[in-house]
């Protein structure tokens, strides 16, 4: 069975971050309505289809039924608050600071917002209408605006102030449809909003950044740690995820943020309540690691082609050792709308209308952005009518085409100004989360002094990221910086 994205309700969920509480509240009007699993949407938003009965049951109760969204033109606000504290981040932007920007919106936008930090990549920074990036200049951002009826996208010539983020965002909703480039709206916002707007000191640049590892448990700082979680076929129990919000609220965890991968990230778990955490997992059977091979795709929420593809694929990759550490895929129904945040886009062809009566077998599109990063916005178009057989071997040829380009060291040094040199070097890497042991460098959060081979580490050593036993290394040859 599949459902499409039209045919899907939601509850917006500002910049994904929402308390226990407000979580558990909406999933006692889900089970209200009869239903038993929710779906977590690529901007951080839940979305569930309703039937008829289980509508009827929700507007019984008006208190309930106004949090539902079944109007398509209204958009979830996407943020990088998941990502504040536990990757790298601009030096002043702090998680309170996404939160008194969410909380200063008052209205539901109709345009796509994107507030993003560019030092993160787990939240898309260029897939909005109006996308707020984080600059170097304390409390002020870059717009870089693509308007749904322009072709190309723009950046507005002047920072935006930290506190006018929410007027202008006002401003450009209410006249956007009458906009035809960036020069008008300038114009146009100059003449009616008194802002602090400061001059562009130098073009954004966006670093290039491999893709994080986002589950599990982590440590943050020196006595807390964040927790996160990720489910396969992304159909999330109603009653685990009630039972987790009241393990939250007894343990004075204060927010759950949704992230863009179908996931969720819980920060700041106090020490003295991770071993019941731990239990509380164990109990309701609750596996973690997974392999990045399977965690980062993108696929239509609720499409059970889309889910088996997706397994078939992953399954190959494994019977074959293809690495795909750094690259992210989405599979699309919608050929040529390439809207999704990933580094590989499998588009499925339709069936011709002249043979839909037969039995005839769906064809795919295989496309790439321009150096495989998500926010270069430009698509390359890799290979043409694949047949779903022969799609495996297409992805491990473009997968080993990435690692080439990756390593290769000239294109990445005019791009940062660096010069790199890299060789190919044998270390220890975690199986689980990717993490390199370079025995020249040692492990000094360990105890590890430099020059200690990986065989001369204790027994009890583990990983300094997830925990995972020494018996989870494995040596592999990276490109490393000398």
């Amino acid at each position: 069975m599949s459902v499409k994205n039209d045919d899907l309700h939601r509850i917006l969920i500002k910049g994904g971050v929402t308390s226990p509480g407000e979580l558990k509240d909406g999933i006692t009007m889900l089970e209200m309505a009869g239903l038993s699993e929710v779906f977590f949407g690529s901007r951080q938003d839940l979305l569930f289809p309703l039937s008829k009965d289980e509508k009827a049951a929700l507007n019984k109760n008006s208190r309930y039924s106004s949090h539902i969204v079944s109007d398509r033109s209204f958009q979830n606000i996407v943020c990088s608050y998941v990502s504040a504290d536990i990757f790298d981040m601009t030096f002043w932007l702090k998680g309170s600071t996404y939160l008194y920007l969410l909380e200063q919106f008052d209205f539901s936008p109709k345009l796509k917002i994107n507030i993003t930090d560019p030092k993160q990549r787990l939240v898309p920074i260029f897939n909005g209408n109006l996308n707020f990036i984080a600059s170097e200049q304390e409390d002020y951002w870059y717009l870089n605006i693509f308007l749904p009826h322009w072709k190309k996208r723009a950046y507005y010539p002047v920072l935006i102030y930290s506190w006018d983020i929410v007027q202008v965002s006002n401003v450009i909703e209410a006249i956007y449809p009458t906009i035809d480039n960036v020069d008008q709206l300038f114009s146009i916002l100059s003449q009616n909003l008194q802002t602090n707007n400061r001059t562009v000191s130098k073009p954004l640049e966006v670093p290039f950044l491999t893709f994080p590892y986002y589950e599990g448990m982590n440590r943050m700082g020196l006595d807390k740690f964040w927790l996160g979680l990720y489910w396969r076929n992304n159909r999330y129990d109603l009653g685990f995820l009630k039972d987790f919000c009241g393990f939250c609220l007894d343990n004075s965890i204060g927010k759950i943020c949704i992230t863009p991968w179908k996931s969720f990230v819980v920060k700041g778990i106090r020490k003295e309540s991770r071993p019941d955490l731990e239990r509380f997992l164990g109990q309701k059977g609750i596996n973690v690691r997974h392999s990045q091979l399977e965690m980062n795709w993108h696929l239509p929420v609720d499409d059970d082609e889309a889910l088996e593809l997706k397994r078939d694929l992953v399954k190959h990759f494994n019977e074959n050792d293809i690495s795909t550490y750094g690259l992210t895929f989405g599979i699309s129904n919608d050929v040529g709308k390439r809207s999704h945040f990933s580094s590989i886009i499998i588009e499925k062809n339709p069936i011709p209308e002249v043979v839909k009566d037969f039995e005839a077998k769906p064809t795919f599109n295989v496309l790439h952005f321009k150096n495989f990063d998500p926010n270069s916005d430009a698509y390359v178009l890799y290979a043409q009518e694949v047949d779903k057989s022969q799609l495996s071997q297409v992805l491990m040829e473009l997968s080993k085409k990435y690692f080439a380009q990756l390593y290769a060291g000239k294109e990445r040094a005019e791009k940062t100004h660096k010069k790199v040199e890299q060789e190919l070097q044998e270390v220890m890497q975690c199986q689980n989360c990717l993490t390199i042991y370079d025995a020249k460098v040692g492990d000094a959060r360990s105890g590890i002094s430099p020059a200690t081979t990986f065989a001369k580490l204790p027994d009890d050593y583990s990983c300094p990221v997830c925990g995972s036993e020494k018996s989870h290394y494995s040596m592999v040859k990276l490109a490393m910086g000398t």
